[in-house]
């Protein structure tokens, strides 16, 4: 059995380029989206955990913003959760429905998944949970996307739900380290799913620290069964924030900070920069 697909209702999109940075990334397909897996799977596990224990604790169905191949989706399933997948790439989707396919149908009948963008979408309804994980609030680079966002989950949040997102936390000393701009491997050559092997390297190729913004070059280095390399690279823009940034971003959305982490194992916020974790609900 495989998830269940919505063709949501849609009103007015905000002008501009509001879906440049998802329309951009993965246009290498299948190569970029079959490595994801590959890479995450190996590089984070802890948000895996954390965000799974919420949606299995949750009082109510739950939403996920962002939900890519269903890397953290399908653990949330399978501990029992009903939850909806939204994301504005059909191609992560259609990877994400792969997997589905295989789930035990016991598993698979709690899934929906949606094609939409999280600035614009309008399910109908309204959930107990909505999280937007692994920093893909990040790729909103205006700030009247960040607010559509917000804006759009607190329209479909119950009146005690709790909406959960993450960023990572900026270093001064990263934002100015020339070094940043090196090519460094982040993922050995490792298997791909249809043959092959796939290595990745990252760097930053250029700072905006008017705008905040990062500009990120990923290497994928595809190596067919016969031995013939080839380079893909995946570049976009990627928005830092700052904590009372955020803060303030939240609470101009009808929103309280109810919690704030600074690792997945609800650690307080140090000064060893690694990932702000928000949880907030309706002011």
């Amino acid at each position: 059995m495989g998830a269940r697909s919505e063709r949501p209702a849609h009103r007015g999109r905000l002008p501009g380029r509001l879906t440049y940075i998802a329309r951009r990334a993965y246009r290498y397909a299948p190569v970029i989206v079959d490595s994801y897996d590959v890479v995450y799977n190996r590089m984070r596990t802890d948000d895996v955990a954390f965000y799974t224990d919420l949606a299995m604790h949750a009082r109510g169905q739950v939403l996920e913003l962002g939900c890519g191949t269903g890397r953290i989706l399908i653990k949330s399933a399978g501990a029992g959760a009903t939850i909806t997948g939204l994301d504005v790439s059909a191609l992560m989707l259609d990877a994400c429905r792969r997997k589905v396919a295989a789930l035990p149908p016991e598993i698979a009948v709690r899934i929906t998944l949606i094609e939409d963008d999280m600035t614009s979408f309008d399910l109908g309804r309204t959930f107990a949970l909505v999280t937007i994980p692994f920093r893909a609030f990040s790729h909103l680079i205006m700030v009247e996307e960040q607010l559509a966002c917000l804006q759009r989950v607190h329209r479909h949040l119950d009146v005690d739900g709790e909406l959960v997102f993450d960023v990572f936390q900026p270093r001064v000393e990263s934002l100015i380290d020339p070094h940043a701009a090196d090519e460094v491997e982040d993922t050995p050559e490792s298997p791909l799913p249809g043959g092959g092997t796939v290595r990745r390297t990252a760097r930053r190729t250029a700072i905006d620290q008017t705008d905040q913004l990062i500009q990120v070059e990923f290497g994928y280095y595809v190596k067919d069964e016969n031995g013939n390399v080839e380079r893909l690279s995946e570049t976009f823009p990627f928005r830092y924030y700052y904590r009372y940034e955020l803060e303030h971003l939240l609470a101009r959305a009808g929103f309280k900070v109810a919690a704030l982490y600074g690792w997945y194992d609800k650690s307080p916020l140090s000064g060893t920069p690694r990932d702000m974790i928000f949880v907030a609900r309706k002011a």
